[in-house]
């Protein structure tokens, strides 16, 4: 068994600075999961803390049965993949791979043995004379993934390991990393900030802003009913978009829609849920816009417009923070697109609008 447990885990800096303001959570012995969040949202740092290489403050950190607060890194019984590979320059991917394996005492012939079959699955066996310079990129993270699974740990830990490869490559490993995770079963936690990959990859996804769990849960679960308006506009491109009931004169419209709003509210509505009036159930929120701007890429279309005001004063604001003031952005699918300046009128189903508190904290109904 090699689940991880986390209970209670809290990080405090000299100088009273919470990274880490107490998490609970656990991962399953093999599944997949991502923490996911914004720069500084301590993501890494509780990533560190699972792996030894930050001291917790407070709190159990358990790995397949057994308290690891006190016990060093090396004899955790995990492997680790670094964003920035991390490998020995001078010595061929060979013996990068066998390093590790050799401090440890590892019997040469199982070395080998190691080595060989872990190049086999990442497809790198060519390259084993190889020195990290004459690697693309690419070549130098399977390496580093070779690397942590010839240790056979108990868990994998990756941080934020494709931030240094181009766009395509990216896709590209993102495959190969899920692929060999479900080959191996290998217990993982993965850090990312980009939310793609989050959703691809994980099992269960783990949500994190200011030292805090947002939410957990399945990506599409976390997707569909996301618990704050954090969660809400940080998972998903583009953004949900977020309206003050109260600011935008919505309630009336969610009243006739048996909605209840209590008092002051955050409503939400992803762009995908938008659909031109025409084309849209007669059940759902209409709303008026001037077109601002049209991004076309292929097989979807972004449209972004404003609310006017029937008083011809300044378009009603959005949420602060959470796009720019009045901006609500449509996606629809095709090339066909509205002219900038024109007025449309738009309508998201019923079922399809989601209400938060007015601070955001928490969602209101299901």
């Amino acid at each position: 068994m090699s689940n991880v447990v986390l209970r209670g885990v809290k990080k405090t800096y000299p100088g009273g600075v919470d990274a880490i303001k107490g998490i609970d959570f656990e991962v399953g012995d093999g599944q997949f999961c991502v923490l996911v969040g914004p720069s500084g949202c301590g993501k890494s740092t509780l990533l560190r803390m699972v792996a030894g290489l930050e001291t917790i403050t407070s709190g159990e950190i358990d790995i397949g049965g057994r308290v690891v607060n006190q016990v060093e890194p090396a004899d955790r019984d995990i492997a680790m993949v670094f964003q920035n590979y991390a490998l020995y320059p001078h010595m061929s991917v060979y013996n990068n791979m066998a390093y590790g394996l050799r401090n440890r005492g590892t019997p040469k012939p199982e070395i080998d043995m190691r080595v060989r079959e872990a190049a086999q699955i990442l497809e790198i066996t060519p390259m084993l004379d190889r020195k990290p310079r004459q690697l693309s990129g690419g070549q130098r993270q399977r390496v580093a993934m070779g690397r942590a699974i010839v240790r056979q740990p108990k868990v994998f830990l990756f941080d934020e390991p494709l931030s240094n490869l181009d766009a395509k490559l990216r896709v590209a490993m993102r495959v190969e990393i899920r692929r060999l995770q479900r080959r191996l079963k290998t217990t993982s936690i993965y850090v990312t900030h980009d939310q793609m990959e989050a959703m691809t990859l994980a099992d269960i996804l783990v949500v994190m802003n200011g030292g805090q769990v947002e939410q957990i849960g399945k990506p599409l679960d976390i997707y569909k009913k996301p618990a704050t308006t954090f969660v809400a506009s940080f998972i998903g491109a583009p953004p949900m978009n977020l309206l003050s009931v109260a600011a935008n004169d919505l309630g009336g419209a969610l009243d006739a829609l048996q909605i209840k709003a209590p008092g002051d509210a955050t409503l939400g509505i992803r762009p995908e849920d938008f659909a031109l009036a025409g084309a849209a159930p007669p059940d759902g929120l209409t709303l008026e816009l001037v077109v601002d701007a049209v991004e076309r890429v292929g097989a979807e279309t972004y449209v972004y417009g404003t609310r006017p005001r029937a008083d011809g004063g300044p378009a009603v604001s959005a949420r602060p923070g959470e796009l720019p003031p009045g901006e609500i952005i449509v996606r629809l699918p095709g090339e066909a697109a509205p002219a900038i300046g024109e007025r449309i009128t738009v309508s998201a189903a019923r079922g399809k609008l989601h209400l938060f508190s007015a601070d955001g904290r928490s969602r209101i109904g299901d």
